[in-house]
């Protein structure tokens, strides 16, 4: 999809992190944009730094009546969205199921599976009605291979991220809209800060997380241009693929072994 011809993204969690990065590159490009964040303050500083081209908007996207009124606003002030980017989420809790609260469970999918499906629910129709628009949806490296321990929760989240977008891509594709998976790495931004203010909790898994060189708008620059390319997944950091490896080694293994006995 060509952002210069678009001129309308709605982004949530786009207050900080790599949300703010997707907004920055969106507006950029030319485009007014619709911030929509559960953190209000945060949401007055982007909006009073950024002048005219966004606005912003605060909601929860566990709130489906919340995403009605949000993107009525939204569409009244600067007309349909273009481009939707599905990114508001929470950290892992880093317990093993065995020790799991499930409250924090539950948390930790109505957020980071529930509510991209809450903005697939408001949008998808009318961008394919209209035969254009484009939806990101932010799953993460845990959403393609589970591989660490005491993230559980947040990687069957992000499976399901996965697994909704690559269906709405098949559906969307014939009538004009495009769809992608973005799987961001660690990267360092106020997650922590932003899980505990929705009562989540944060433990240390799996060792220090690694010092990263991608930034938020680095990650901004490659969804666009992953929006520009149609690209089904926007991956963000390099050998990712050696953490992949093993999983998709060991299904192939299963269908040969399969394939033999028949």
């Amino acid at each position: 999809m060509n952002l210069s011809q678009c001129s309308h993204a709605f982004v949530t969690g786009g207050a900080s992190g790599i949300g703010l990065g997707i907004v920055d590159a969106m507006v950029r490009r030319g485009l007014r944009v619709t911030v929509a964040d559960i953190d209000a303050p945060a949401l007055e500083r982007v909006v009073s730094e950024r002048g005219e081209r966004i606005r912003g908007v605060v909601l929860d996207t566990r709130d489906r009546e919340g995403w009605a009124k949000a993107r009525a606003e939204a569409e009244a002030a600067f007309g349909p969205v273009d481009i939707l980017v599905n990114n508001a989420g929470i950290a892992p809790n880093g317990r093993e199921f065995a020790d799991m609260d499930p409250v924090s469970f539950d948390r930790i999918v109505a957020i980071n599976l529930g509510g991209v499906a809450n903005g697939v629910f408001a949008f998808a129709q009318s961008m394919r009605e209209r035969g254009c628009g484009h939806i990101v949806n932010t799953s993460s490296q845990a959403g393609l291979t589970a591989s660490v321990p005491g993230v559980g929760a947040y990687a069957v989240a992000k499976f399901g991220v996965t697994a909704l977008s690559e269906a709405l891509r098949q559906e969307m594709a014939p009538h004009g809209v495009g769809v992608s998976l973005l799987c961001p790495g660690y990267v360092a931004t106020n997650l922590a800060e932003s899980t505990r203010k929705l009562g989540g909790e944060i433990r240390q898994h799996g060792g220090a997380m690694p010092p990263s060189a991608i930034t938020p708008d680095d990650i901004g620059e490659m969804v666009a241009a992953g929006i520009e390319a149609d690209e089904p997944f926007i991956v963000t950091h390099t050998r990712v693929w050696r953490s992949l490896e093993p999983r998709f080694d060991a299904i192939r293994a299963a269908c040969e072994r399969r394939d033999a006995a028949a």
